[in-house]
């Protein structure tokens, strides 16, 4: 049985994944494989390429021959020059920067948006104080009422004046 190392489509009509098989000559394309061995997406950039350079080098060992795709897919990673002990063995994959974390992201705005006060606006801090400072102020007021009439002497007003007593006409 002849064995080639080759791509079998994935996705949708416009993005297309592969995954790199070892699958008989005489198969259609993605018919069933007999051992998958890497992945390899385009679309992305740059583009993801994944392979198992261990397998791969068996299936090469074993007589494998890979398509003109996949022997430029394993020339990228490295896997070819190991196995034909070419110089360049490190290959010339491009890796993608990590993603940053979107929850860390979030969170620091969200605090950073928490700790600007805006113009105009009153935070709870400060709505507080003046809530304070309103309590403070009333406490303050009676203690001078009560202090001032302490001093002066109250004189007797027709509203102050008892019920019983009648009223002059």
């Amino acid at each position: 049985m002849a064995a080639k190392i080759r791509l079998a489509r994935m996705g949708k009509i416009r993005t297309p994944h592969f995954r790199i098989v070892v699958a008989d000559s005489r198969s259609a394309r993605n018919s069933k494989a007999i051992e998958e061995i890497g992945r390899y997406s385009p679309a992305q950039e740059p583009s993801l390429i994944i392979v198992n350079s261990e397998r791969a080098q068996y299936w090469m060992g074993v007589g494998a021959t890979p398509t003109p795709a996949v022997e430029v897919l394993l020339k990228i990673t490295g896997d070819w020059q190991k196995f034909y002990d070419l110089p360049g063995k490190e290959g010339t994959l491009k890796v993608a920067p990590p993603r940053p974390d979107r929850r860390a992201a979030f969170e620091a705005a969200a605090k950073d948006a928490m700790n600007e006060p805006k113009d105009g606006a009153t935070t709870l801090k400060k709505r507080a104080s003046e809530k304070l400072a309103a309590k403070s102020a009333q406490k303050a007021e009676p203690v001078a009422e009560v202090a001032e009439q302490a001093e002066a002497p109250v004189a007797p007003t027709e509203e102050s004046a008892p019920e019983s007593a009648p009223a002059s006409e």
